[in-house]
């Protein structure tokens, strides 16, 4: 069985083929970054009009790698949200359309369970069950799963995720857009201890996160101190070191709270090398376990959205031509999968 997968909720097409045997056949993705760069952040128009133009010759240059033609093809997955509306339309309106053509299924694939499923691309997936700390976009969140479909959420961002928290001081120093990883690299130069930003949300109970007060205090030190590069390097490292302990905190704190022994950290942000060296290194003190997807499928990408369309194929039934989008949708609300 072989699902096509296509990705187009922000500002990455992603198309991918995944085969239930043989694994990964093909992964393309075409980044937008250099388009919004200009705007400093994601123009959903333009987005979606870019989408327009590159997810077919995606899906081409897909087939043409696996060496697949369109009857090779058992179902087509598409990204349904969340994300932003217009970029889903073009990604759900495409997949279904080909489904319909092709007489396979069509399957509406939720962008949060991609990323949570991500790490089962690996050689040595994590067994159920698991926590996930999910740091993708707009989205901060711990979930406890214990199978596929099967999520409990145990926390969230009340307000700024921290990719975008990430994004907002890289812009306030100065740096190109997406800032959060040029912010790490600089970071990389930042003297630690200089300054010391404040870990929210850690000194109480609970598993929901905050960095809009952690995002403020950066920005008041920022215009209190020189503008020279080292400075801003400190900056950056102090404000990186922030959110790493907090992300770090809670995922022990999580762990705890359910018993589990296994953390799965996915997402845009979990690509970050400070992040997955300082949670490996805690998480393995205490004798657990942490898995990541390689850095690839950290960002949005068709693989994952083909690899939970080959896990929920057997439930969807043949395209009948209509398409839905949730721009908001909850992950509890997914129906379970028995394997």
């Amino acid at each position: 069985m072989r699902v096509l997968g296509i990705e187009t909720s922000c500002d990455e097409t992603g198309v991918a083929i995944y085969d239930d045997q043989q694994g990964l056949l093909a992964n393309h993705i075409y980044s937008q970054v250099r388009l919004h760069a200009y705007y400093g952040g994601v123009v959903p128009e333009l987005a979606s009009r870019d989408h327009v133009r590159k997810t077919v010759p995606l899906i081409q240059a897909a087939l043409s790698e696996a060496g697949l033609q369109a009857k090779d093809i058992d179902g087509v997955a598409y990204t349904a949200g969340p994300g932003l509306v217009s970029a889903l339309m073009v990604g759900a309106t495409v997949g279904s359309a080909l489904a319909y053509a092709w007489r396979v299924p069509d399957i509406a694939v939720h962008h949060m369970e991609g990323h949570l499923l991500a790490p089962m691309l690996e050689a040595n997936p994590p067994a159920f069950p698991f926590v996930a700390l999910l740091v993708s976009g707009a989205h901060t969140q711990l979930i406890a799963v214990t199978g596929i479909g099967k999520y409990q959420l145990l926390g969230e961002s009340i307000d700024d995720a921290a990719g975008e928290a990430f994004d907002k001081i890289a812009k306030l120093l100065g740096l190109n857009y997406p800032g959060g990883p040029l912010l790490s690299r600089i970071a990389q130069q930042g003297v630690a201890g200089r300054y010391i930003f404040p870990r929210p949300m850690t000194d109480r109970p609970g598993l929901n996160f905050s960095f809009s007060g952690l995002k403020t205090f950066a920005a008041n030190t920022i215009n209190a101190v020189a503008r020279d590069a080292q400075t801003h390097a400190d900056v950056a490292r102090a404000f990186e070191d922030a959110v790493v302990d907090t992300l770090a905190i809670k995922c022990s704190r999580a762990l705890d709270q359910t018993g589990l022994r296994r953390l799965v950290i996915a997402g845009g942000v979990s690509a970050n090398q400070t992040l997955r060296t300082r949670i490996k290194e805690i998480i393995e003190q205490r004798g657990d376990k942490v898995f990541y997807p390689r850095p690839e499928l950290c960002t949005d990408n068709g693989a994952m959205i083909a690899y939970v369309g080959m896990i929920r194929l057997p439930s969807c039934v043949k395209s009948q031509l209509t398409v839905t989008v949730r721009p908001r949708w909850s992950l509890e609300e997914l129906t379970a999968v028995v394997t």
